[in-house]
């Protein structure tokens, strides 16, 4: 498939702002966290989420059109998730209203229920979007929604950490120890995923794409003299080189970059801060690959250009 950097971006974005409120929500319930605290991370959750919605739309063809999205919501993933992610911010936004006005308890238990639950919900719809489409075998899978939800919540939990070394630096250690650890989960997982990838084989093969009942089959040209929607958008078009590096990359900066530094250099603003920014690389390309490596059953028939 053909890896749109706009939903590359949106996903990997909007992801780090939910697992920054959830993470957020946890540090409250166990060590009692500052207000001041807890209100810059809602406006950063709040940031990320809108630049990622923002970014999303430059993936439509008719981006005033976007809103039609949410109208198929009682069966698509994609409906779904229009409608999770506004539900998402909003409780956020209210939660850091009730932060700023001091709101009673009962009113904020009740937004951080919301907010918890949508931000759960949200990484179930952006994964079901891929994973409940059983022609792509490299997405049909469990472990897609599992890489979607520990991947947010490994880069959300990098942002606390440095937005603790900043505002509250005994939590920021804290934050940085559960970053590498639910990364470590996050990692395992992605490397199941690649395992399981590499063992694929495609269930359909040129015969039956074309029809042609034949031991032995070769096709010269693609059954037109350029490109098309089919050529463009369901192959990526790159170099197996590239592919690969995109795979090296995910492999380095993911987890093992972000945890040399952590542990080798504390956890100061300066590391914390390097440690995202690979961390945050790792996982643009991740999601980079993770559309890269999946093999649409249209391309057994558009293998050549004549």
């Amino acid at each position: 498939m053909r890896p749109a950097w706009s939903v590359v971006i949106f996903t990997t974005i909007a992801g780090a702002g939910q697992g920054l409120f959830l993470m957020l929500v946890l540090g409250d319930a166990v060590f009692g966290l500052p207000g001041d605290l807890l209100f810059a991370g809602a406006m950063v959750a709040l940031a990320l989420t809108g630049v990622g919605l923002v970014s999303s739309t430059f993936h439509l063809g008719h981006p005033e059109r976007g809103w039609r999205a949410a109208a198929m919501w009682r069966t698509s993933w994609l409906s779904r998730e229009v409608i999770v992610l506004p539900a998402f911010m909003a409780s956020v936004f209210f939660w850091a209203a009730g932060l700023w006005l001091d709101w009673a308890d009962g009113v904020m238990a009740v937004l951080v229920a919301l907010g918890v639950a949508t931000a759960l919900l949200l990484y179930l719809c952006t994964a079901m979007i891929y994973a409940c489409l059983p022609f792509l075998q490299e997405w049909r899978t469990p472990l897609t929604v599992f890489n979607y939800f520990a991947i947010g919540l490994t880069t959300g939990t990098f942002v606390a950490a440095l937005l603790s070394a900043i505002l509250y630096p005994p939590i920021g250690v804290i934050f940085a120890m559960g970053a590498l650890v639910i990364g470590s989960f996050a990692y395992l997982g992605r490397l199941a995923s690649l395992a399981r990838n590499a063992r694929l084989r495609p269930k359909s093969s040129l015969a039956s794409a074309t029809g042609v009942k034949h031991p032995r089959i070769v096709q010269i040209a693609q059954g037109s003299m350029g490109g098309s929607f089919n050529t463009r958008e369901f192959f990526h078009g790159r170099p197996r080189e590239v592919v690969r590096g995109f795979r090296l990359a995910m492999l380095v900066l993911l987890l093992p970059v972000p945890a040399l530094l952590l542990l080798a250099g504390g956890s100061s603003v300066a590391v914390l801060a390097l440690a995202l920014a690979s961390h945050y690389s790792g996982a643009l390309a991740e999601r980079w690959y993770f559309f890269a490596e999946a093999r649409h059953p249209q391309n057994l028939y558009y293998q050549a250009i004549a």
